[in-house]
């Protein structure tokens, strides 16, 4: 049986809200192992939501919509799904006393407009919401089931992990799995993976998709099985195949992120970490700083203007740009008392997404220089970036492997 979403809500249509509710809902659905195919976000307008639902019913046996189930007048989710499944609204008097208690507990007058909260479709099952105030439901309708829940992320949480997923494992029978790993990659673009590891993308479990991002691309491995262990064992297969094929290009996996795996590695190494940067504007030591927060292997930073660079750091004008660009790496290692020091500068009179970027590991200074003015400006910092930190990463695996 597959699934389909419905996130409701016009700040939701018009982008002023992320959708985070869905991404959630989706992750929990694989969790349990029901295929989701759709997604549909529409505004709070009830003939809308209605029609939007009855396609829903028309294709995927489970829907799940969550948002305008509030108080107030643009809160016509109840009203639209009875209109889909074609049931009045009926008044739920039992469930006023759960909805005084919530004010109650927080001090506050309940209005009149809440008892909004307690009409549901008629014969719809209640989810009871003691984190809020509106009760959520679910219609059993032969067409498929409906699943109404609040747009409040806390709720919807709650209520997903405590009531929904119990159901539909119940009610579904469901015991298989659909697991996941993200193995991700960085300085390859999205064609080069795929020139590398195409033919896994046709497989069929598991599955093998890619999602590019400004200077990585992610390999997304999802296994389908009736246990977490045999989808485990089907990834483990693909993943030791997509790693062999794309080799150092893959930094790590999941969680994992580049600049913790870079902080990680200077661990391991016994290396300390100074940087200077002028192009990337403090991108690269807000990233280091984030993954390590003591500050003790990334010691420092400097950022300044492409043309003050050499002023503040004391080196002689006139240099090319990969003079320059060793020159502030060593500067930054003995300013900083590190054992290495990064620069990632914009060399004099290039275009805007030029960079050089030098790496200085006090026995050696390694040096290239990368251009990547043909993409937008917010793409081309992340690139540089990107490329920056890889650069140390690589160099570390060197000392590792000794």
């Amino acid at each position: 049986m597959q699934a389909e979403i419905i996130s409701i809500g016009t700040e939701l249509l018009l982008g002023q809200i992320v959708d985070t509710n869905a991404a959630y809902i989706a992750r929990q659905l694989a969790a349990i192992g029901l295929d989701l195919y759709y997604k549909t976000t529409v505004g709070d307008n009830e003939a809308r939501i209605a029609a939007v639902t009855r396609q829903a019913l028309a294709r995927s046996g489970v829907v799940i919509a969550t948002g305008g189930l509030g108080p107030t007048v643009d809160d016509v989710t109840r009203e639209a799904i009875a209109a889909a499944t074609g049931r009045p609204l009926e008044f739920r008097e039992e469930l006023i006393p759960e909805i005084e208690a919530i004010f109650r507990r927080r001090g506050t007058r309940m209005t009149e407009n809440n008892l909004r909260q307690a009409h549901l479709p008629r014969g719809a099952i209640v989810i009871h919401n003691p984190v809020g105030t509106a009760p959520g439901f679910i219609v059993e309708d032969t067409a498929g089931i409906v699943i109404s829940l609040p747009g409040v992320p806390a709720e919807m949480r709650y209520l997903m992990e405590h009531t929904v997923l119990p159901y539909l494992r119940e009610k579904l029978g469901l015991k298989g799995v659909i697991k996941v790993r993200n193995l991700h990659t960085c300085a390859i673009g999205e064609s080069q993976v795929d020139a590398l590891i195409g033919d896994l993308e046709r497989g069929a479990n598991p599955t093998v998709g890619l999602s590019a991002h400004p200077g990585q691309t992610d390999v997304r491995i999802a296994a389908k099985a009736e246990s977490e262990e045999e989808a485990a064992r089907l990834i483990a297969g693909t993943e030791a195949e997509v790693r062999r094929r794309l080799g150092d290009y893959v930094y790590g996996a999941d969680d994992e992120t580049l600049e913790g795996v870079v902080v990680d590695l200077l661990r391991r190494c016994g290396r300390t970490l100074a940087v200077v940067e002028t192009v990337t504007a403090g991108a690269i030591a807000g990233r280091l700083s984030a993954a390590d927060r003591e500050g003790k292997w990334f010691r420092g930073s400097l950022v300044a203007r492409g043309a003050a660079v050499a002023d503040r750091l004391g080196l002689e004008p006139g240099l090319s740009a990969p003079q320059l660009g060793a020159a502030a790496a060593r500067r930054i290692r003995e300013l900083q008392g590190t054992d290495w020091g990064l620069a990632v500068l914009s060399p004099s009179e290039a275009p805007e997404g030029a960079a050089c970027i030098a790496l200085d590991t006090g026995d050696r200074s390694q040096c290239q220089e990368r251009d990547f003015s043909g993409r937008p400006a917010e793409l081309a910092v992340p690139w540089i970036v990107v490329v920056a930190l890889d650069a140390v990463r690589r160099a570390l695996l060197q000392v590792v492997a000794g």
